[in-house]
């Protein structure tokens, strides 16, 4: 089962329909899979805009929804509450009068709608930068308990073969404390497409084979993560090769808790994830679903401004089974 059929099944058997909300509700790709994701009764949208353009626009191409909210942000009723929401939320002092302007943009008034729950999950970025996607969310939703940063990681796809690479978008060059948190953010994630972790801190050295700060940065990150989350199997600093290929780990790590299975990979700085990623998509024809953003209180992920309905359509379920593990996480 693929990647999406399985979080589509996740998201369509759970006991509540979440509310994802889309800050570029007159964009066509948006509207369309929207329509489709209203009438699977996997989500229900919330769009934003203009509601007659909106209107209109979904009566021209004779789109049709079960369940569907539009919400004007410039003409939103309770724009007051909302905006004591964003002071206690900014943590910042900010003019009220400033705020009401901020929120009439889109996406600050979509991640604020996530931020007071109103909403379950946020997609953007068909229209809008990567910057003004994940702007609002750090400064509004901020990390999840115990973290102190979001990254960004891609499941790379290939028939039954699953893989989380982390971190190929959002921390240029992580410490050693940050990779442990890069590599925690991944393990949830391989949880939501029941990939059963094993996590490699990737290097160039295998267990001492070079030396250099780069390689004691790895070494140590793995020492951290495996003090904080012994449960889990992890190790490095440890070459590809060593952490994925059971005959080279026998003889370069014999003695390592993931035998050269691992199914997590955590990159040393973001050059290598994004180039990795990159490499295994048109060199090895895997799909790559992503930049997931890990780390946040609640879901905010960014689109291609190339996105098809299609990529749309995927990325707002991927959110919606984001809201449901923390539902479940919360309620553990």
């Amino acid at each position: 089962m693929s990647v999406f059929d399985l979080l589509k099944n996740k998201v369509q058997n759970s006991e509540k329909k979440y509310q994802i909300v889309f800050p570029e509700g007159n964009d066509l790709r948006i509207l369309n899979a929207a329509s489709q994701l209203s009438l699977a009764n996997i989500i229900k949208p919330i769009l934003l805009g203009n509601t007659e353009k909106i209107t209109n626009i979904i009566r021209k191409n004779n789109l049709a929804f079960n369940e569907l909210a539009i919400v004007d942000p410039i003409h939103y009723k309770s724009k007051k509450a909302m905006v004591q929401s964003f002071v206690k939320a900014r943590r910042k002092n900010v003019p009220q009068a400033d705020i009401a302007e901020i929120l009439n943009e889109p996406n600050y008034f979509g991640t604020m709608l996530v931020e007071m729950g109103l909403a379950d999950g946020m997609v953007s970025g068909a229209t809008h930068s990567t910057a003004e996607t994940v702007r609002p969310a750090l400064q509004l939703i901020h990390t999840s308990e115990g973290m102190k940063r979001v990254s960004g990681s891609f499941i790379m796809e290939r028939q039954d073969e699953k893989y989380i690479f982390a971190d190929c978008a959002i921390n240029l060059e992580p410490d050693s404390a940050t990779l442990a948190e890069i590599a925690y953010q991944s393990v949830q994630t391989a949880k939501m497409i029941d990939i059963n972790p094993k996590v490699a801190f990737l290097s160039f050295s295998t267990k001492g084979s070079a030396k250099g700060d780069m390689v004691t940065k790895v070494k140590k990150a793995a020492a951290l993560f495996h003090k904080e989350h012994p449960e889990i199997p992890a190790d490095g600093e440890l070459q590809f090769d060593a952490a994925f290929v059971p005959a080279v780990a026998a003889k370069k790590a014999p003695a390592s808790a993931i035998k050269g299975q691992a199914n997590i990979f955590i990159f040393p700085e973001l050059q290598s994830g994004n180039i990795s990623y990159k490499i295994a998509q048109r060199l090895g024809n895997f799909a790559a679903i992503g930049p997931i953003l890990q780390g946040l209180q609640k879901p905010v992920n960014d689109l291609s401004r190339g996105a098809s309905t299609q990529d749309v359509y995927n990325i707002a379920i991927l959110t919606a089974a984001q809201a449901l593990l923390r539902d479940e996480n919360n309620e553990a």
